[in-house]
């Protein structure tokens, strides 16, 4: 059985990984652990959520599953880190892990849209401005290009996780630009998958959220390339237009 391990900050929107599961629909499990710090949408405590002995923590808690490939299930707790310290991040946790393919939801934001070709996309944020500003610096970097940048100004990951469907379906949709391949919803205490498909048709154009892009980025690392309906053009596709 093909298994993808997450490791996943404190708890918000995990229910995320078994509903993605369930409409893949096939062998591949996603097993996730958790390791904890605080919530808060805040520089300095982002960088502690995602250090080096944290993630250590989240990888010996995966070895129990003999995960094919891992991924750090957090945005903030990677991007805050700058575009060589994602690597950094990465490279550590994939040494935690024995060697296996790791990447990070930041990592798989930039991977995703540069599978699919984009070069202009909009941000939907929950996190405070200055964050979401690093959330776009980091995008840039990847040579991905932010035509519009909105930031719902959330202090912490629980209340980001108590958002009804609605309000995350009216943030996303509020802040679309006409000038963006794509509209990105980058928060993985945000529920989201349940939502892509409709989200897509209502835009008419792809959408990519952080569980989302998180599980795809596990699927490609483990090398599983295969094609899943219900949760946007990038499974659908395969990341392939």
């Amino acid at each position: 059985m093909p298994t993808i391990g997450f490791v996943y900050p404190d708890h918000a929107a995990e229910d995320d990984y078994p509903l993605a599961e369930r409409m893949l629909g096939d062998d591949t499990a996603l097993r996730v652990e958790h390791i904890y710090g605080t919530d808060l949408h805040a520089v300095p405590e982002l960088l502690d959520l995602g250090s080096p002995t944290r993630l250590s923590d989240g990888a010996a808690l995966l070895a129990k599953h003999a995960p094919d490939a891992v991924v750090w299930a957090c945005t903030s707790g990677s991007f805050v880190y700058g575009w060589d310290g994602a690597a950094e991040q990465v490279a550590g946790l994939s040494e935690a892990a024995g060697g296996l393919p790791a990447s990070s939801t930041s990592l798989a934001f930039v991977h995703a849209a540069q599978t699919l070709g984009l070069r202009t996309v909009a941000v939907a944020a929950s996190y405070p401005g200055d964050v979401a500003k690093l959330f776009a610096d980091f995008l840039g970097r990847g040579g991905i290009e932010v035509v519009s940048a909105a930031a719902a100004d959330i202090d912490t990951a629980a209340e980001v996780g108590n958002l009804p469907a609605e309000q995350v379906v009216d943030l996303a949709v509020s802040h679309d630009h006409p000038d963006a391949d794509a509209l990105l919803i980058p928060d993985t205490a945000m529920r989201t998958l349940a939502l892509v498909d409709d989200l897509e048709r209502r835009l008419g154009k792809p959408v990519l959220t952080a569980n989302q892009v998180t599980v795809w980025e596990g699927l490609r690392i483990a090398g599983l390339a295969r094609t899943y309906d219900g949760l946007g053009t990038l499974l659908r596709t395969g990341g392939r237009r």
